[in-house]
């Protein structure tokens, strides 16, 4: 059995390939197998009562992730609102009898 290939050896780093933009673009972040969801760091500016209020509540789970939470479960109410909305009207219109002129 003949193998003729061979895989890149790199002793030293300054052959290691650069890692772009682009490349971390394309990356699937992982948690053990399974891909991890992204987060971003963001620098935001607070009022003091919420950071205060955020942090009482959160406890041990820690205060960014209870703000980050409270935040997504706002944009999940919104698209709920804005789709029962939209059926809503859908249904009334559905309902009405024609206009007469």
């Amino acid at each position: 059995m003949n193998n003729n290939f061979s895989s890149p050896t790199f002793d030293d780093p300054d052959e290691y390939p650069k890692v772009t933009q682009a490349d971390l673009d394309r990356a699937v972040f992982r948690v053990g197998l399974k891909p991890a969801p992204r987060k971003r760091r963001v620098t935001i500016l607070l009022d003091t009562v919420l950071i205060d209020y955020f942090k009482a509540k959160a406890g041990e789970r820690g205060y960014q992730t209870l703000i980050n939470e409270t935040l997504r479960r706002s944009i999940e109410r919104d698209d709920l609102e804005e789709t029962l909305r939209r059926v809503i009207r859908e249904e009334l219109h559905r309902e009405l009898p024609p206009a007469t002129a």
